[in-house]
């Protein structure tokens, strides 16, 4: 029989697809996709983000074909994964890596035209001879803007935009009671949001040299223009007094002869710097240091005190002699059941120094300070994640003992092994090879363990004159979320430079691991 396909079965093939009434849900749903698809290239247009823009026109573009052709049958179920690990997972690590070689952070969020425009106008005075505007303040987008009425014309601009002309907006006594698109705040929420209002500087045109409007009541506004002077040729500025501040493209700032430092600067590529830095610093080195081999002692202790606890109860509960056994596995279940931020509160609340349960009932009253010691504060994070961890392993070795086939003990019976010698050299190496893998994930999962950490300790106590805020139990993920999220200073470039470190050695520890996973399964 022929299996060729002629062009009529081909039409009728065809044909028959648009009276099934999946078509028309899937249509539908590519409208949908499409329609979003659309919208995301037209707003990153906006933003001239030309990366996101060009990534999503070509997904578009493959999402289509691969539900629209009856040619790319296995694309359908490959393409939905396939591009939201490239934007949820390679574009993260490619950032990462991106920002890790630069001087990211506070003081250097921006391009260096943005940090420019930025010097000028925080350090600005009035121009005299200029006139006043009576200001209203809007919320357009969740961004603070002013609008002011400039002759028969009502103008509108904010941080990112200068003041342009604006149809349709309603005055009321010279002053601007409605805008198209944005809201007129009441005094009361321009009191709640004063820092923005106050910090706030409108240009007035594209120019920088036109300067811009500020204020300093929120009622009336008036132009400014910067004290520093900055010639772009020379790429230099120069304040009221003659002092000079040149532009320093490796730490991206502007500096002068004698060390003073404009602010803010601008993103610089600083090479190895965020690397180096975490063991040339003094400041930073000793913390960093101490934070390492405890995330690896917390990590592999971690792994060893839970699956020791989960195997022994698991060994016991394994014997049918046990009464009672469905029971007792649901209650060691529980831990494991609650949520684990939850879980470290209570935890944290039982071991409070002054009226904690540990300390008042079980110890008698006794002064504990198990948040202000670190050797303490560590012995209670392995105790708290001992009763987090083990139940979770309690499962994982039930589960591999039932499977581990009942002959061979009832052989080394018969060999004349006592109990201690068939666990050792019959159950625990066939436990190992069905358990290894999961050891693997525990203590990669440890090693990131950041929820216990923060809820519970907060990483604390602190150490004295590191340059951020990190502690004597802080796991380098959360010594990570310090330096990024905590402090006066947020340096994305070296927590970024710090999680990669962490990747790799997860990486590597992971590779050994099953590495020996492996070689133990051939011995088997």
């Amino acid at each position: 029989m022929s299996t060729s396909t002629t062009p009529q079965s081909k039409r009728l093939s065809h044909a028959r697809d648009f009276t099934r009434p999946g078509f028309y849900v899937k249509l539908v749903l590519m409208m949908l996709v499409n329609a979003l698809g659309i919208y995301g290239i037209l707003a990153a247009y906006g933003q001239e983000e030309w990366g996101v823009l060009a990534f999503l026109a070509i997904s578009l573009i493959v999402v289509n074909y691969a539900y629209f052709s009856k040619r790319a049958i296995p694309a359908k179920y490959l393409v939905p994964g396939l591009l939201f690990l490239i934007a949820f997972q390679v574009y993260v690590m490619l950032n990462t890596a991106y920002v890790a070689f630069t001087n990211y952070g506070d003081g250097h969020n921006d391009s260096k035209p943005s940090a420019i425009t930025q010097i000028m106008k925080t350090a600005d005075r009035r121009v005299e001879g200029t006139p006043t505007y009576p200001v209203a303040v809007l919320d357009r987008g969740g961004e603070i803007a002013f609008a002011i009425v400039d002759g028969e014309t009502v103008r509108v601009g904010d941080a990112e935009t200068p003041l342009e002309d604006v149809a349709d907006a309603r005055v009321e006594n010279g002053r601007v009671a409605e805008v198209p698109g944005a809201e007129v705040l009441p005094l009361a929420e321009v009191q709640q949001r004063q820092n923005e209002v106050l910090d706030l500087r409108v240009s007035l045109s594209d120019n920088p040299d036109d300067g811009w409007l500020r204020t300093d009541n929120a009622a009336m506004a008036y132009v400014a223009k910067s004290l520093l002077s900055y010639d772009a040729n020379s790429d230099v500025f120069t304040n009221a007094e003659g002092k000079t501040y040149t532009a320093d493209e490796s730490v991206g700032s502007f500096v002068s002869e004698d060390g003073e430092t404009l602010t803010p600067g601008w993103r610089v590529n600083v090479g190895a710097k965020n690397f180096t830095q975490m063991f040339s610093d003094s400041r930073l080195a000793g913390p960093f240091l101490s934070s390492l081999v405890w995330t690896f002692a917390f990590a592999i202790l971690s792994v060893l005190t839970t699956f020791a606890l989960g195997l022994l109860l698991a060994v016991i509960f394994n014997d049918p002699r046990v009464k009672g056994r469905t029971f007792y596995r649901a209650m060691f279940i529980l831990p494991y059941a609650f949520p684990g931020f939850l879980a470290a509160l209570v935890w944290r609340g039982m071991l409070n120094q002054e009226f904690g349960f540990i300390n008042e009932v079980l110890l008698g009253g006794m002064t504990v300070e198990w948040f202000q010691n670190g050797t303490l504060a560590k012995l209670a994070i392995l105790g708290v994640n001992l009763w987090l961890g083990f139940p979770y392993m309690f499962l994982v070795c039930t589960g591999a003992l039932q499977s581990i086939p009942q002959e061979l003990t009832e052989a080394g019976v018969m060999d004349g092994a006592g109990p201690l010698r068939r666990f050792w050299q019959i159950t625990l190496p066939l436990l190992l090879v069905s358990v290894a893998p999961l050891l693997i994930a525990s203590f990669a999962f440890n090693f990131n363990n950041f929820s216990l950490i923060y809820m519970l300790t907060g990483g604390g106590p602190n150490y004295p004159g590191a340059p951020v805020i990190v502690g004597e139990t802080d796991i380098l993920i959360s010594m990570v979320y310090s330096i990024a999220f905590e402090g006066g200073n947020r340096q994305y470039g070296l927590a970024s430079a710090m999680s990669i470190i962490i990747f790799l050695v997860v990486g590597v520890v992971s590779w050994l691991g099953f590495r020996q996973t492996r070689k133990l399964e051939e011995i088997m």
